[in-house]
């Protein structure tokens, strides 16, 4: 697997400031991506042990609320495996931080009703995640006033509630939850 970029304080992909790891690789190829050079899995540099190291050491301050996975398609299946290793760590050493993920893939229909059961790897890697926004960007349902999504169609998901109900549970920005 390739990233593209770690951004160390990133305040647009979820609240508060976070890490932010974009990946390489997408083929959902979205009219009006903010991030099209992501879409070749070869671009930018390899995602190593050294990287992960690196990543955990971005997120040791207190002021870090979590992390974010974007991409390209954090969901494509080569993608999961490099960033499952990453995942893994992150639960471990920091599990008061939470960790974002933006995908392409409908979480109902894709992610639940087919990835989780023919991947290990989706399975293993959705029971790290708090939210997913879910959804391809569609530059016709554009909305600028959307916080962190870029189109209405796109759902943003607490993942485990989700999980235990078996039915979207979406979160509510007002709240502050998370």
């Amino acid at each position: 697997m390739n990233y593209a970029d770690i951004k160390q304080y990133d305040i647009s992909n979820g609240p508060g400031i976070r890490i932010s790891v974009f990946v390489s690789g997408c083929n959902h190829h979205c009219k009006g991506c903010f991030n099209e050079e992501t879409w070749d899995f070869n671009f930018g540099k390899p995602f190593t042990e050294e990287t992960i190291d690196t990543i955990i050491e971005y997120m040791k301050p207190n002021f870090i609320k979590g992390l974010t996975i974007l991409g390209g398609e954090p969901f494509e299946p080569v993608n999961q495996k490099g960033l499952l290793p990453l995942l893994r760590r992150v639960r471990e050493v920091y599990p008061h931080k939470d960790i974002w993920c933006f995908t392409g893939f409908d979480f109902m229909r894709d992610i639940y009703g087919t990835m989780m059961k023919n991947l290990e790897e989706t399975k293993e890697m959705v029971s790290y995640i708090d939210i997913i926004v879910d959804g391809k960007f569609m530059e016709d349902l554009k909305d600028l006033s959307l916080r962190f999504k870029g189109s209405s169609n796109q759902k943003t998901i607490l993942v485990q509630e989700t999980l235990e109900k078996g039915e979207p549970v979406l979160w509510d920005d007002r709240q502050e939850q998370y």
